[in-house]
């Protein structure tokens, strides 16, 4: 059970706007993490607002962007990200459901590609240890942009944060969709 209420998007007026738009990106769900983040008007804009960019303002493809994702949560722990991303938002970007189950011990997986296998190590090495051994940021550099690797550690972060923040206020998963 969440530690802070969730926000009733009926009962606050002066968010409509905002909460217009949260759902709109949501395909008219106004999801868990927004409900608790609208008891701070501005930070639930602004949130909103990077990761919308974070993920679809960079030049990463979505199947990599989705193995990220769900790898940071692996890595944190944390369930709601696992089922906001599989199986929909993943299979969506073209994840197989036996990819997103090779995530857990990926490193041992023949399902990845080469790209895939330097993104899944520089995710690991800045969840688990904050920083990047040379050799891993050797992996991202042969095969991204400097732009990508930029874009790379903007989302691996940002999704630390997010699962961080989503754990020690212990927000819900969303039901499953009926």
């Amino acid at each position: 059970m969440a530690r802070v209420s969730l926000i009733d998007e009926n009962a606050q007026p002066e968010l409509a706007d905002l909460i217009a738009k949260m759902r709109g990106a949501r395909r008219g769900r106004l999801i868990n993490v927004y409900r608790m983040l609208l008891h701070s008007p501005t930070l639930a804009a602004t949130w909103f607002e990077h990761l919308n960019a974070v993920r679809w303002g960079t030049q990463l493809d979505g199947k990599l962007r989705e193995l990220v994702i769900i790898r940071v949560g692996i890595l944190n722990r944390l369930d709601y990200v696992i089922q906001a991303h599989v199986p929909g938002l993943a299979l969506e970007e073209g994840l197989t459901l036996e990819q997103c189950g090779a995530l857990a011990d990926w490193s041992s997986s023949d399902l990845f590609t080469e790209a895939q296998r330097a993104a899944l190590a520089y995710t690991d090495a800045m969840t688990r240890d904050i920083s990047v051994p040379d050799a891993v940021h050797a992996g991202v550099y042969r095969v991204f942009s400097e732009r990508q690797i930029v874009e790379l550690a903007v989302l691996i972060g940002t999704y630390n944060m997010h699962t961080r923040v989503l754990a020690a206020l212990q927000v819900d998963a969303e039901p499953a969709k009926a």
